[in-house]
């Protein structure tokens, strides 16, 4: 019998149009391509089907979800090396496009490609999506029972898991490095206190938390800095680990977390909100009346600080598409706006942006580090969710990581006053002085 990976290498070089940079493994156990590096092991045939039936990026998500692909070797150097020939570099003249090779199934140039595909693969129907795919969307985005159900999605899916991966601080957002910082947890601690220092936090004030998830913002603003704090999240098992970790810190006379839309929220004025890793589910039809809402919930003078994962601008914003091995796995609905839409939103709404700090760098290193906590204990990560769960976690946070350490995607704080119409925005002259 043939070996089946030279064909699958000389395949993938004819579909993309360039040298296939990591050594495949087939599930003949054949092997071709570079001796160094990573190996793709394709483990099973029914992963050229998914290829073949949904091509471009959720082909590959499933059979990646379903265990039918896997990395072999360091998953950063493999995925480096696919974004090289896949989506970072343009085509050669003449060449199928790289990266969108994989949907040009009715080019001449691809078809005899495609036929050997379809004999390697089989012509059987495609296989059934892998059960953690989100697949029974209905209506419109962003209504309130869709927001609902795409929280459940992402994060009823372990309290343990969660703690597996982020760690005893329980914070699921960027973490703040810098000197005399070495562990996850330090980094964490530091990037609480940055939120409750730029938001002037001192002994009384309340504190509107927005997408709370676990508690810790609103349990470190309340046992550091004596704010009453409510905190709000979609998600009944956060709330629930949650109040929990309130009552074992002694401050349930201090917090209330309460599963509640931030739009449902009408017990204001506060004088301070953190938002921190929330906006990303807001979608760009409800940016407005996010900003909005919040604006009208702080009291004159009132800071807000939104901390929220940016891309980059597209030259035709209609153009934008969300990634569908997110949308489907990991984020439904999530969207990311561009840093200049947030803060015009933040200004019609009525907001004085006072600062806006970039910690792209911070984000990489946090993702790396719950990375290698997953990659620590892989047979525990998937008994405590599932398999497929667990290496959708692993991929999107490997792949964000580098997201984010080549400039693809950005996260900021922005910090926005309620300013009085006198015009006093109660900030210092010099605002960094948290640095």
């Amino acid at each position: 019998m043939t070996p089946v990976a030279p064909k699958l290498t000389a395949l993938a070089e004819a579909l993309l149009g360039a040298p296939f940079p990591l050594r495949i493994r087939a599930w003949d156990g054949s092997e071709a391509g570079p001796p160094d590096g990573p190996v793709l092991v394709v483990r099973h045939r029914r992963a050229l089907r998914r290829l073949l039936w949904r091509p471009g990026e959720l082909g590959p998500a499933r059979a990646w979800v379903a265990g039918e692909l896997d990395i072999e070797g360091d998953l950063y150097t493999a995925l480096d090396r696919l974004a090289g020939v896949v989506w970072d570099v343009p085509p050669a003249d003449g060449a199928v496009p790289r990266g969108s090779g994989l949907r040009q199934v009715r080019d001449p140039r691809v078809r005899s490609a495609v036929r050997e595909l379809f004999r390697l693969g089989g012509v059987l129907p495609p296989p059934p999506p892998p059960p953690e795919e989100d697949r029974h969307r209905r209506g419109d985005s962003h209504t309130r029972r869709r927001d609902r159900r795409a929280v459940h999605h992402h994060y009823d899916v372990g309290n343990d898991f969660y703690r597996l991966v982020l760690g005893p601080s329980m914070v699921y957002s960027c973490a703040y490095w810098g000197d005399g910082v070495t562990t996850l947890e330090e980094a964490q601690h530091a990037k609480l206190d940055l939120v409750a220092r730029k938001l002037g936090l001192r002994e009384g004030d309340r504190l509107l938390d927005v997408g709370s998830g676990w508690g810790s913002m609103a349990i470190h603003a309340a046992r550091e800095y004596g704010a009453r704090v409510t905190g709000v999240t979609l998600s009944r098992e956060q709330a629930a680990y949650a109040r929990k970790r309130i009552a074992e810190a002694g401050l349930t006379d201090r917090v209330e977390i309460r599963v509640q839309d931030y739009r449902d929220v009408t017990d204001g004025p506060y004088d301070a909100i953190s938002s921190i890793g929330m906006a990303e589910h807001v979608g760009a039809v409800r940016y407005g009346e996010y900003a909005a809402r919040l604006h009208g919930l702080l009291k004159p003078g009132g800071r807000l600080l939104n901390h929220q994962i940016a891309r980059r601008p597209e030259a035709d914003e209609s153009g934008y598409h969300v990634d569908e091995f997110i949308d489907r796995y990991v984020f439904p609905d999530g969207e990311l706006s561009p840093l200049g839409s947030t803060v015009t939103a933040l200004e019609t709404a009525g907001f004085e942006v006072r600062d806006v700090e970039s910690i792209r760098e911070h984000y990489a290193l946090t993702l790396r580090r719950w990375v290698a906590r997953l990659e620590a204990e892989p047979e525990r990560a998937a008994e405590l969710t599932s398999p497929g769960r667990a290496r959708v976690w692993r991929l999107y946070m490997a792949a964000s990581a580098l997201s984010f350490e080549r400039n693809r995607i950005g996260v900021n704080q922005v910090l926005a006053v309620r300013t009085p119409a006198g015009g006093a925005s109660g900030l210092p002259l010099r605002t960094r002085t948290w640095n």
